[in-house]
């Protein structure tokens, strides 16, 4: 286990922003990540869990505590059963279910972060979340001070939503288990309109695994979604804010401010949510609301990539960030009266 003191944070975040911790602590096994845990809890030391760094934004002045960067490995395949340490790379461990012939996560190629990050943040895209083939979740259950293995029912998954989101200090996850589908080299069901669109198939079509993840990554990218040094369109957390979910009369009422503003011919982008709720697009508005891609002349701007990226062009601040973010929010609601939420955990620092 390695320790460092004043340590600087930003270089292990895919923001590249933020101040230096008191305490840095590299864990590679779990056992480890438990002692390292249990020592800040005994001493009542603030901790922050670091894993990929690709969904934090961590404040200019850094982290009074310590940092437990989790860079356990492993990668355990048993017929279509697949269990991850929570350190591996994410987009790693899917490369490595499509070579396996195996499908369930084939669409969440090119998303950044750790495989313990998946269940917390309920990790989707082009499709996919990661709630349709987690089976279990090994945690360390910093309330009870016992390894709990918690099945797919008691997460709460739901919408980029989880229990391990909801009690952000309880649970240190330590393995993620899946059940994959075999099915002949093909993917699972393209669901997402795009991703059919790109691979010429229509939606419902499986087509053989390795095109799937391709034609993700090459989406990915043409949207600055996959980790590239030399791109500041990729210094970012990938989607800043989430898709809000409305009541139905909230939706009304968002509709009628786009009627208003747009004129009646607009229709927003409305997809069923469940339980009288309607989902619309956070970078529809943030695009109808005049934040169009580049927006900015500061260091930090909307990506020219991507509307929902907010990214660090090079000489960034944390603030610099965060008051970019302000303006979309506010700009947004007043245009529309919805509330943009930012999907990215801040540390130090709040919108």
């Amino acid at each position: 286990m390695q320790e460092r003191h004043d340590a600087p944070l930003a270089p292990l975040t895919t923001f590249r922003l933020g101040g230096p911790a008191d305490r840095l602590i590299t864990a590679t096994t779990d056992d480890e990540v438990i002692a390292a845990v249990r020592e800040a809890d005994d001493a009542g030391t603030p901790l922050l869990l670091i894993g990929g760094g690709s969904n934090l934004v961590i404040g200019d002045k850094g982290f009074a505590g310590t940092a437990l960067v989790i860079a356990t490995r492993g990668v355990t395949l048993d017929g279509t059963k697949l269990e991850l340490a929570a350190g591996e790379v994410w987009t790693d461990a899917v490369a490595h279910t499509v070579d396996a012939g195996l499908a369930g996560v084939e669409c969440l190629a090119g998303i950044p972060g750790s495989a313990g990050a998946t269940p917390i943040q309920n990790v989707g895209a082009y499709g996919q979340e990661v709630a349709s083939t987690i089976t279990e979740v090994v945690a360390y259950d910093r309330r009870t001070r016992e390894t709990v293995t918690l099945p797919n029912a008691d997460c709460a998954f739901s919408y980029r939503h989880s229990r391990f989101k909801n009690d952000p200090d309880r649970y240190v996850v330590l393995r993620v288990r899946f059940e994959l589908e075999d099915a002949d080299g093909l993917s699972g069901p393209i669901k997402y309109a795009e991703t059919a669109r790109a691979l010429g198939v229509e939606p419902g079509d499986r087509v053989p695994l390795a095109a799937a993840r391709e034609t993700v990554l090459k989406l990915r990218a043409g949207k600055g979604m996959v980790l590239d040094p030399e791109d500041h369109d990729t210094w970012s957390a990938g989607s800043f804010f989430t898709n809000p979910i409305l009541t139905n009369d909230e939706f009304a009422a968002f509709h009628a401010r786009v009627r208003a503003r747009l004129g009646d011919d607009v229709t927003p982008p409305a997809f069923p949510a469940g339980d009288g709720h309607t989902k619309t697009s956070a970078a529809w508005l943030i695009d109808r609301a005049g934040f169009t891609k580049g927006y900015g002349n500061g260091p930090a701007r909307i990506s020219t990539k991507h509307t929902l990226a907010l990214t660090n062009r090079g000489a960034a601040t944390t603030e610099d960030l965060l008051t970019l973010a302000r303006e979309v929010v506010t700009g947004v609601h007043e245009a529309f009266g919805v509330t943009l939420v930012n999907e990215p955990v801040t540390i130090g620092v709040s919108l």
